[in-house]
C-alpha cells in the first residue's frame, strides 16, 4: 500500500506500461547523464524483479535481475515511496528496509539522481550549466550580503542559488549569550539520549557533535522564529513557519577535528536525503555562526543551483566544481534550502577553537516527517552510545 496521499502502484504494471512511457518522454535521456560508469541496478519486490540498465543516451528496463550488477530487495511500500520521492536510498538503508542481494548497496545510493530523473524527469545537476538568477541574469554564486541590504534582493538570491550568506546579522553581545547557552547545552548532553549526536576521534575519545534540544536554553530559544531570520525566509517562501524538526526547533553543532567514527563531518547531502521530500519540502535552514567557520575550523559549503536538480552522493572531502565556501565570522548567518547540496567537511586545524553554530528551520505548516517519525533524522539514531554511523558503514551491512 502506498503512503497516504500517493497513488498505489503495481510493481510489474509500472515497469511494463508506465515507466516505458516516462522514458520515451525524455526521462531516460535525462537519467543517462547521471549514469556514466554506473553498472545496472535491479529492484526485487515480492519475488518479481526489474533491471535498469544504462544504454548510451538512455536506460533500458528489462524484466528479471539475472544480469544486474546490483540487486536491491525491498517491499512494495518502500519501492512505491522511491517512485513518489517519499523514500530515499540512504533513508531505506539506515532503516534497514532494503537488502543488497548482489553487488554493492552504495551503488543504489549512487543511482539516486538517475532514479529521480527516471521517475519524475528531474534534471541532473550539470556544473557547466549557466547559473542565472530569477530574472535570467548571471549569478555571482559567492556574493556576500550585509545586514541592512535589501531583503527582496536577499530573497531572490536565496531562491536562485539555493543559499544565502549574510554578514553581521547578529551583534556581538547576542552571540556571546548564544555561545554561553551552547556551552551549557554541551555540559548537559548525555550519550544515548536521542537528542544529541556523538562521535569518536582517532584517539578513541568520545566527542559531542550536536545537541538538538537547544531551545531548552532561554537565550537559544529566541532563535526559534527570530524576526530577522523569519523576514528573509518569508520573502523567499511566503507561508513557511518555524519548524520543530529534529529535537525541539534549535540545534547546536560542535565541529571536532580528526573524527574517525560517527557522522560529524557530513557528506554532500540534502536535508531531505533521509526521505520525505514530497511531504516536507520546501524547507529553509538558518545557521548562525557563534565562532569562526572556515576550512580550518569546520565550514559549511554549498553547491549553487543544486536545489532544482538531482545530485549524487559525494563524501565530505569532495570538492565538486562550483562549490562555494564562505569565511564566516561570529554573528554571520547562512540560510539554505533543504534541497540544496551542502557539506560540512572536517576541520583542517589540529588546534581549536572549532566551529560552533546554532541552527533553526522553517517549513510548510502541513509538512510532516515521513514514516510517522518525530523527525526525518530519527532513523539515524540506532546506537545506545549516541553515535550516528556513516552511510558507507550502514551500506556494508545491507546484506
Amino acid at each position: 500500500m502506498a503512503a497516504a496521499g500517493f497513488a498505489d502502484l503495481d510493481f510489474a504494471g509500472f515497469h511494463r506500461d508506465d515507466l516505458p512511457q516516462r522514458l520515451a518522454s525524455g526521462n531516460g535521456a535525462i537519467a543517462a547523464r547521471a549514469l556514466a560508469r554506473r553498472g545496472s541496478l535491479a529492484f526485487r519486490v515480492g519475488g518479481e524483479a526489474w533491471t535498469y540498465r544504462p544504454a548510451g543516451q538512455g536506460v533500458n528496463v528489462v524484466a528479471g535481475d539475472e544480469a544486474a550488477d546490483t540487486v536491491i530487495e525491498l517491499d512494495r511500500e518502500a519501492w512505491q515511496g522511491l517512485v513518489h520521492d517519499y523514500e530515499s536510498a540512504p533513508g531505506l538503508l539506515y532503516a534497514r528496509r532494503v537488502r543488497c542481494v548482489r553487488g554493492d548497496a552504495m551503488a543504489f545510493v549512487l543511482w539516486e539522481p538517475a532514479l529521480r530523473a527516471l521517475y519524475s524527469g528531474r534534471p541532473v545537476y550539470d556544473a557547466a550549466e549557466p547559473l542565472l538568477d530569477d530574472a535570467g541574469r548571471a549569478l555571482d554564486a559567492s556574493r556576500v550580503f550585509s545586514d541592512g541590504d535589501d531583503v527582496d534582493a536577499m530573497a531572490r538570491f536565496l531562491r536562485s542559488a539555493g543559499y544565502l550568506f549574510v554578514r553581521g546579522l547578529f551583534a556581538e553581545g547576542e552571540v556571546a549569550a548564544f555561545l554561553r547557552g551552547a556551552e551549557a547545552m554541551r555540559r548537559a548532553a548525555v550519550k544515548g539520549d536521542r537528542v544529541s549526536w556523538w562521535a569518536k576521534n582517532a584517539a578513541g575519545e568520545e566527542v559531542l557533535c550536536r545537541v538538538t534540544r537547544a531551545k531548552d536554553h532561554p537565550a537559544l530559544a529566541t532563535l526559534y522564529g527570530e524576526a530577522r531570520l523569519r523576514r528573509i525566509v518569508e520573502r523567499a517562501e511566503p507561508g513557511l513557519v518555524p519548524r520543530q524538526g529534529e529535537g525541539n526547533g534549535v540545534t547546536v553543532i560542535f565541529k571536532n577535528p580528526g573524527v574517525a567514527e560517527g557522522l560529524s563531518d557530513l557528506p554532500w547531502h540534502r536535508d531531505c536525503g533521509m526521505g520525505g521530500h514530497a511531504v516536507m519540502c520546501p524547507v529553509v535552514i538558518a545557521s548562525l555562526y557563534l565562532t569562526p567557520a572556515n576550512p580550518d575550523t569546520g565550514e559549511l559549503a554549498f553547491l549553487p543551483g543544486s536545489h532544482r536538480r538531482a545530485c549524487g552522493y559525494m563524501d565530505a572531502t569532495a570538492e565538486p566544481p562550483r562549490a562555494v565556501h564562505f569565511d564566516a565570522r561570529p554573528g554571520d548567518v547562512s540560510l539554505h534550502y533543504g534541497d540544496v547540496m551542502h557539506a560540512a567537511p572536517p576541520p583542517r586545524a589540529a588546534a581549536g577553537p572549532w566551529r560552533i553554530s546554532a541552527v533553526t528551520g522553517y517549513a510548510r505548516p502541513d509538512a510532516r516527517p515521513h514514516g510517522g517519525a518525530r523527525s526525518y533524522n530519527d532513523v539515524l539514531h540506532q546506537r545506545e552510545d549516541g553515535q550516528i554511523e556513516h552511510l558507507t558503514r550502514v551500506a556494508e551491512r545491507a546484506v
